[in-house]
């Protein structure tokens, strides 16, 4: 029998944090994040990372405990969720996922063996020396001549994604299969999906609102001070939308205007991107916040539903 876990997702700002935590503590659960960048230590303003008030409500897993210079795989990542989800279990309460990043989403649904698919780590390095001398987009453009759905499907900026589809192709795959939409069926738990959305105007200009506030609270100082470490765009840490704009201001590749510019414009296809992804999952049940008369109004609404379900 298949044990209950509880997942929150939606794109970036429509308010998952406070919804995954007001869930958790009604239901007697625990937060697992699955969110790409809150993972890192020390990139707390651009990752949007639950305060500590916010985690002091509810205990919170995998959140500031990777170290940003080294390397961290949705392998790494289904192996430490994995046992986190045992753990809350174990000691019988709920395991919420609460996130935005649908790969990691996929590892925890799914029995999926990283382990099968080796890089083809000279093919890789060819690619690597090929964007270094003829810059960014040229891998994706390979990848449009020989497989243009792919491409369509893979966002230029995912770098690492259009050196693996490569891979494949060069691999003798014929085409690099798309996502396939989950079937419950193949679920590793009896997991409850719910997905937060608002109406378009409305989450464009909560995501505008963040990027003003992450920009007030010192997003600047924080990427700089990740520079001092090191930390530059070659690090996938440091090609997280935020960091990588604010890097090129830093270098003086741009203005500080056009950065934040930038990061907004990002932000808002980033959840573009999001929403595509997750209405993939045909069981994912959908409340668009827009149409409650308050946030705390649909909170009470959704939480008395997931009672009757959890």
């Amino acid at each position: 029998m298949k044990r209950k876990i509880l997942v929150i997702a939606g794109p970036t700002a429509v308010g998952k944090t406070e919804y995954a935590i007001r869930a958790a503590e009604e239901l007697d659960g625990e937060i697992v994040s699955c969110d790409s960048m809150q993972i890192y230590k020390y990139m707390d303003i651009g990752s949007a990372k639950p305060t500590a008030e916010e985690q002091a409500r509810v205990k919170h897993h995998l959140i500031d405990f990777a170290d940003p210079r080294e390397p961290f795989t949705v392998a790494d990542y289904q192996k430490l969720a994995a046992k986190a989800i045992e753990d809350i279990l174990s000691r019988g309460k709920l395991p919420v996922i609460a996130g935005g990043t649908g790969l990691y989403l996929n590892s925890i649904l799914f029995p999926m063996d990283f382990a099968s698919a080796p890089e083809n780590t000279e093919y890789r390095e060819k690619l690597k020396k090929i964007e270094q001398e003829q810059g960014a987009g040229v891998l994706h453009e390979m990848l449009r001549k020989k497989d243009s759905e792919a491409a369509e499907r893979i966002h230029p900026n995912n770098v690492k994604k259009v050196m693996r589809a490569l891979e494949r192709l060069e691999e003798g795959e014929e085409y690099v299969r798309p996502f396939k939409s989950p079937s419950e069926e193949d679920f590793l738990y009896d997991a409850v999906l719910v997905g937060l959305t608002r109406d378009r105007q409305e989450l464009y200009s909560r995501i505008d609102k963040r990027v003003d506030i992450m920009m007030e609270a010192g997003l600047e100082n924080e990427v700089r001070s990740l520079a001092d470490m090191g930390l530059d765009e070659c690090f996938t840490s440091m090609k997280a939308i935020g960091y990588k704009e604010t890097l090129e201001y830093l270098k003086g590749l741009c203005t500080y205007e056009n950065a934040v510019d930038s990061i907004k414009k990002n932000s808002r296809h980033y959840a573009k991107r999001q929403l595509t992804w997750f209405k993939r999952y045909g069981t994912m049940e959908w409340y668009n916040l827009s149409e409650y008369l308050s946030d705390s109004k649909a909170v009470e609404v959704i939480t008395e539903c997931l009672k009757k379900r959890i």
